[in-house]
């Protein structure tokens, strides 16, 4: 490994981060929230205003329907979300967040806009547009080395 190994830095960064998420929602009483949990109570505060369905969840999640039913019941459980039948259809049962799921899901936006000022402290702006305009552009060799070997395998 090299001494500037950008894919370590960046893993060892990915991991300080997903750390902190874990340290954060144990404070906050949600130690038991696994991260696709984390991010179903995400999409559902995101998506307030749609209507939301299991379907809709395993869409977007790329999931089984029997995982989504196992983890939406376990969520259920433990009060972070209910399901309501919706008056035109029912058949149809609408995922929604309770007041514990909506208030978890605010602390945690709190606790992450909290980590990346953090994070940002004592960077000049103008270091800071740097480093975007370089992850982006590393992002952008990333994505081309796959559609180079994709297209090797044609």
């Amino acid at each position: 490994m090299e001494k500037d190994d950008i894919g370590f830095e960046v893993k060892r960064l990915d991991n300080e981060i997903h750390s902190y998420v874990a340290l954060t929602r144990v404070a906050m009483g949600a130690g038991e929230l696994t991260m696709m949990q984390s991010w179903i109570i995400g999409y559902l505060y995101e998506n307030r205003d749609q209507e939301i369905f299991q379907k809709d969840i395993e869409a977007n999640f790329s999931i089984a329907r029997s995982t989504a039913t196992g983890i939406l019941q376990l969520m259920e459980k433990k009060e972070y979300i209910h399901r309501e039948t919706v008056p035109y259809d029912a058949r149809l049962k609408q995922v929604m967040l309770t007041a514990k799921g909506e208030e978890l899901q605010k602390n945690t936006m709190k606790a992450i806009r909290n980590l990346e000022r953090k994070m940002r402290s004592g960077i000049p702006e103008e270091d800071m547009d740097t480093f975007f305009r370089v992850i982006r552009t590393i992002r952008a060799n990333v994505e081309n080395c796959h559609k180079e070997t994709d297209r090797r395998r044609d």
